[in-house]
C-alpha cells in the first residue's frame, strides 16, 4: 500500500493542509485518525471543518463521543477512545455511509466496524513542535486525493 507524508512546522500548516483535504471530500468520505495524545488530531479536525465551510468552533468529542458540525457537509467528529467495547453497536455504520464526512480520532479501536475504503492519517510528534502526517489511502479515491494534495 502506497504511503503519503506531509511535514508540518506549526499548527497553521497542519490546519491550512487539512482545510485544504476538506475542499476535496465528498459525501460519505472517512478520516481515520491516528497519533498520540497531543499529536494534532484536534487541530487537524479544525482545520478540515474550515476546509467543509463549518463555522462553528470544532472541539474535541472526548467525552461525548460524536460531535455533529453543518457546513458545506456534515462533519461527524468522532473520539472513540473511551468506547469499551469494539463490537457494541453504536451506530456508526450509519454516519460512515451517510451524508457528510466522519473523521475518527483512535480509529484501530473500532477498526472490525470501520469501512474498507478510507484515509487513515498519523499524526506524530517532531522536534520543535513540527508535525509528521503519515498518509494511507485505502481505496482509488483517497490514493487520488492523496496525490492531488501532496505532488
Amino acid at each position: 500500500m502506497k504511503q503519503f507524508e506531509f511535514i508540518s512546522n506549526k499548527s497553521e500548516e497542519t490546519m491550512d493542509f487539512s482545510k485544504h483535504l476538506g475542499q476535496l471530500l465528498q459525501p460519505g468520505d472517512v478520516i481515520a485518525l491516528e497519533g498520540d495524545l497531543g499529536a494534532g488530531k484536534t487541530t487537524f479536525t479544525k482545520g478540515l471543518a474550515l476546509g467543509l465551510e463549518i463555522r462553528k468552533t470544532v472541539n474535541s468529542p472526548t467525552f461525548t463521543i460524536i460531535k455533529e458540525y453543518h457546513g458545506r457537509l456534515p462533519l461527524y467528529h468522532m473520539d472513540v477512545y473511551r468506547v469499551e467495547d469494539s463490537f457494541e453497536d453504536l451506530g456508526f455504520d450509519e454516519y460512515f455511509e451517510g451524508d457528510g464526512v466522519t473523521v475518527v480520532e483512535w480509529a484501530h479501536l473500532i477498526a472490525e466496524q470501520l469501512p474498507e475504503e478510507l484515509l487513515t492519517i498519523s499524526l506524530y510528534l517532531g522536534e520543535n513542535g513540527s508535525r509528521r502526517l503519515v498518509l494511507e489511502p485505502h481505496g482509488k479515491r483517497y490514493e487520488e486525493i492523496c496525490k492531488e494534495i501532496l505532488l
